[in-house]
């Protein structure tokens, strides 16, 4: 345990100087597709989610009202 303490000691420091000369606002148009890919993976993602949500929901408001016309 004290090894890893150790280790993670002098690694975390040396990651903050990593990109401290790096160049700013040389976007390339191969990142903004990897950003574009990125976005219609996450809304692909989004869409499944919402149905399922929806149908959760609908499934379990018609649950209750199916309990109450049976008492």
């Amino acid at each position: 345990m004290k090894t890893l303490t150790t280790l993670l000691g002098t690694i975390a420091p040396a990651t903050a100087f990593a990109a401290a000369n790096a160049p700013g606002g040389n976007d390339g148009i191969f990142i903004w597709i990897f950003l574009g890919f990125f976005a219609v993976i996450v809304v692909g993602q989004l869409i499944p989610a919402v149905m399922l949500l929806t149908g959760l929901l609908r499934g379990a408001l018609a649950g209750r009202e199916a309990k109450n016309e049976v008492r």
